[in-house]
């Protein structure tokens, strides 16, 4: 066990349950740990999933969530099936996760399940070929920061 989680235990009250990793660097909301694995940091933020063109709009959304001090991060699939479940592991910690989405909903089921449902996922979407708005994207991503409240 590292020396940072060593002073950790020793120094640091454990009022919250810890991730057992320890983080070497980071670029915005991804973390990566000396071994070289990457994480999401999500802790406390606002989790949106966003696959295809869909995910565009959100990053748009996203950013400009970050400029108003929302702490809110991308989970990007590139296939949905098999599902990329693990992206989701340190993720899980998350206050909830928006789901965009052009479609009534192909991918929240499984978003749903790869948090194990230990946390809200909503559903941001628009159908018949229409995409969502960033302002939409954004208006999800404050209620989901408010507790579902606009």
């Amino acid at each position: 066990m590292s020396q940072v989680i060593n002073d950790d235990k020793l120094y640091i009250a454990g009022t919250y349950n810890r991730f057992p990793v320890e983080i070497e660097k980071g670029e915005g909301s991804v973390v990566y740990s000396p071994d070289g694995k990457r994480y999401i940091d999500m802790g406390t933020g606002i989790g949106v999933t966003a696959f295809g063109i869909a995910a565009r709009v959100a990053k748009n959304a996203i950013n400009e969530a970050r400029e108003k001090g929302i702490k809110v991060g991308l989970i990007r699939p590139i296939t949905l099936w098999p599902f990329p479940t693990a992206a989701f592991e340190a993720a899980k910690s998350a206050k909830a996760f928006i789901s965009v989405e052009l479609n009534m909903g192909q991918m929240i089921e499984d978003v749903k399940l790869a948090t194990e449902c230990k946390v809200p996922v909503t559903l941001c979407n628009r159908a018949g070929g229409m995409i969502p708005s960033p302002e939409q994207v954004l208006e999800a991503i404050k209620a989901a920061n408010n507790g579902g409240d606009k």
